[in-house]
């Protein structure tokens, strides 16, 4: 909230804002911070408010940056008030009738319960150790003789109630660490989350003192970067991620130049059409908001550095028609899934860590930044999300960072919108990362990798945050970039753009979600079909969830044979994607066996339940024999299966003896190969070998670069003509010939990027 300019300072205004009463009190043109620690006139003023307007579960002093305290601290607040209320009016301790009976002691109780009273609302903890002390030197008057003892029960009377207190609870084994009237002990209790007037997002930004500190980092570079500390508090499963962006750090100055600056920028509402090239859009506002922020500097007197310029601009474009803080969390690369819950103002984003799993944050959303954050995920998505269509399927391309955004609203949502964000890796997987991140071996992956040469028909099964959608992403770096891609999603998380720059010759369709209403898209069944009339190409479907299940088996069995065709779809064994597929989509049995193969992916977790892992934990092959229940008649045969003792994938009899009908009859296609299973065995060695000695030559070299997609498509590449040169000589590219070939170009080609 923003007051006018003719707002009265120290004015106040309740607000109901997603099922709360919050007080804004403006203290916007006082020439200090208000706090309730630092202030005494601040606690007064605020408690004498919470008087006329007891019903406020937050109260939020209104500045450059907007300081906000929760209810857990204004119950302690309500309770000194109603306190002071009591005393004045109904016990009325000042009373002349009750004040009367004291005798001598009358003009000595009248001093100090007067001062008391005016203390009680500036710095209720003096006051009571004030009583405190007043009620001690009276027992010890008494104790001497002197005849005061009504006296000392109207102390002990009064100090019963200061003790009822919580404040003075909470507070009193902190007494011996500050002497009397030191404000700081407020400090144990009263806390303000920081709003820059910018933003509606509130930050908590103090680390409470006892907490175990488990890791600190930065993320993003230059005038961009945040500090992340990761702390664990006592008794409490979930650790805390704690993030410092650069827009809560900011100077009074600088901050009253972006609210100048935002109240000219939010007047222009961009268009659908200025989003459909993000990029581009940002850049322009990027340039408009540093001209005015120039300008405005210049006329307020303010030096602005370059650095701070940009600095500056950024944080205005990223709170304007940017997503604010949903950006800053995403430029993380260790957060995976970042969860905003309904209502959302009443509890902390979460967020879910590669290293530490799920986590609270220090960060808690405004239904303003929900209301903004759905009202351009409608315009960049140009899909509905109202009361007829509450739910929202979408994805946020950012710079250099991508994410799939779920939505719900209500009536779905009992408490309004709601998010769930999960982060693309910045560049696509490949399988010498999940290699060396242990979700699968080195000789899973070469098997994969010559199914993938073998042009066969293999779904990715798994739950959600399995890793599936990232493994098959992987996979499309094993198809040689001479052949066509075709991609099918509803919402794109297959890494597109980042192979489309690797040379890939690759086609995206985006069509309608399973979740959605009606809209303009193309139906993901039409999309599929249309897909078999755009040239021999391998098609792959980013999650298979409902009657496009029997567009691709079409595909699969007429129209794309002679490329890989693959896909996701939830399930946690080959069985139950039997099951899925056939009796829940209504594909039939005979159809299902076009399948070749499934790879379920799963996390696993630890004992105590804290930690996950997400490993492949089946590679198996669909044969074709069965007539009506694939495992009754033995139609799944493991390839590799996951020992949870090894934590590594296994292979199975049948693949070390040679009996996988699917790898025959690849080889029976294939010169040489045809009847001679050693040298098919030899070839899948062989991709094992060279993925786990790129990975070994990364840690020595400690370039992790080499892990990366560019110069996996590379290595992938010199694999291949290394072998057809090999095959050209002898009539076969063994491993015995390929593989010294291999690590020669290895070494040149590190010698190149001069390691």
């Amino acid at each position: 909230m923003m007051f006018k300019g003719d707002a009265a300072l120290y004015s106040y205004e309740v607000i109901r804002e997603s099922g709360e009463n919050v007080m804004y009190i403006n203290y916007l043109g006082a020439n200090y911070v208000p706090s309730l620690v630092g202030s005494s006139d601040v606690m007064a003023r605020t408690l004498d408010n919470l008087k006329e307007d007891p019903n406020v579960s937050r109260i939020v002093f209104v500045q450059q940056r907007n300081y906000s305290h929760d209810f857990s601290q204004i119950k302690l607040l309500l309770e000194i008030s109603n306190l002071h209320e009591f005393l004045t009016k109904q016990e009325n301790i000042l009373a002349v009738e009750k004040l009367s009976q004291l005798g001598v002691s009358y003009h000595d109780a009248y001093a100090l319960l007067t001062r008391l009273m005016g203390l009680l609302k500036h710095d209720p903890v003096t006051a009571y150790r004030e009583l405190k002390g007043a009620l001690f030197e009276q027992r010890a008057l008494f104790e001497a003789g002197k005849d005061n003892l009504d006296y000392v029960r109207l102390l002990e009377k009064t100090v019963g109630f200061f003790d009822n207190l919580i404040l003075i609870q909470k507070l009193k084994p902190f007494f011996d660490s500050y002497h009397i009237s030191d404000r700081e002990i407020y400090g144990e209790l009263f806390r303000a989350d920081i709003m820059p007037n910018f933003t509606f997002t509130r930050m908590v930004a103090r680390i409470p003192d006892d907490v175990e500190i488990v890791k600190q980092y930065n993320i993003a570079e230059g005038h961009d970067k945040s500090l992340v500390t990761i702390y664990r508090q006592p008794n409490v499963a979930k650790l805390v991620y704690h993030l410092s962006p650069p827009e809560y750090l900011l100077d009074e100055d600088h901050h009253m130049l972006l609210n100048l600056a935002r109240n000219v920028l939010v007047e222009h509402r961009p268009t659908s059409e200025e989003f459909n090239d993000p990029e581009r859009t940002r850049q322009v506002f990027f340039n408009v908001a540093r001209d005015l922020l120039q300008d405005l500097s210049n006329s307020k007197g303010i030096k602005l550095s370059f650095a701070d310029l940009s600095k500056l601009a950024t944080i205005l474009v990223r709170h304007t028609i940017g997503f604010g803080i949903i950006e800053v969390l995403l430029q993380d690369e260790n957060l995976q899934d970042i969860v905003v819950n309904a209502p959302v103002s009443l509890s902390p984003i979460f967020a879910r860590h590669n290293e530490f799993d799920e986590c609270s944050t220090n960060l808690i959303p405004s239904q303003e930044d929900a209301d903004s954050w759905a009202a351009k995920f409608r315009m960049t998505s140009g899909r509905a999300l109202d009361e007829a269509n509450p739910i929202l399927d979408t994805n946020l391309e950012l710079q250099g960072v991508g994410a799939r955004v779920a939505i719900i609203q209500q009536p779905l949502s009992a408490g309004g919108l709601a998010y769930a964000i999960r982060r693309h890796r910045t560049k696509p997987w490949t399988l010498p990362l999940f290699i060396k991140n242990k979700m699968i071996d080195g000789l899973g992956a070469g098997l994969l990798s010559f199914m993938i040469d073998g042009a066969r028909t293999l779904l990715v099964a798994g739950t959600r945050s399995s890793g599936k959608t990232s493994l098959l992403g992987s996979l499309l770096l094993e198809i040689m970039s001479n052949h066509r891609i075709i991609t099918v999603e509803d919402t794109l998380e297959l890494p597109v753009s980042a192979m489309r720059k690797l040379n890939y010759d690759i086609l995206s369709m985006k069509v309608r979600s399973a979740l959605a209403g009606e809209s303009t898209e193309v139906a993901a069944e039409e999309g599929i079909r249309a897909s078999l009339r755009l040239g021999d190409s391998s098609l792959i479907v980013g999650e298979i969830r409902s009657e496009e299940a029997k567009a691709l088996y079409e595909a699969m069995r007429v129209g794309a044979l002679a490329n890989v065709v693959a896909g996701t779809i939830h399930g946690g064994s080959p069985y139950s994607v039997f099951d899925r597929v056939v009796n829940d989509l209504g594909v039939p049995v005979t159809s299902f066996k076009a399948t070749d193969l499934i790879v379920v992916a799963n996390p696993i977790k630890s004992p105590d339940g804290l930690h996950s892992w997400r490993r492949v934990l089946q590679i198996a092959e669909v044969r074709k024999h069965w007539e009506k229940d694939p495992l009754k008649e033995g139609g799944f045969v493991d390839l590799m299966k996951y020992d949870v003792k090894e934590d590594k994938l296994k292979p199975s009899d049948d693949l070390i003896n040679g009996d996988s009908e699917i790898m025959k009859e690849i080889a029976s296609n294939v010169k040489g190969w045809a009847g001679d299973w050693d040298a098919v065995w030899d070839n899948v060695v062989l991709r094992q070998k060279i993925k786990e000695e790129t990975v070994s030559f990364a840690e020595r070299m400690k370039n992790p670069d080499l892990l990366e997609a560019e110069f996996t498509v590379k290595s992938n590449n010199a694999f291949h003509q290394i072998s057809d040169k090999v095959g050209e000589e002898i009539g076969l590219p063994t491993s015995e010939r390929v593989f010294p070939e291999w690590k020669k170009w290895l070494e040149k080609e590190s010698k190149k990027l001069g390691l």
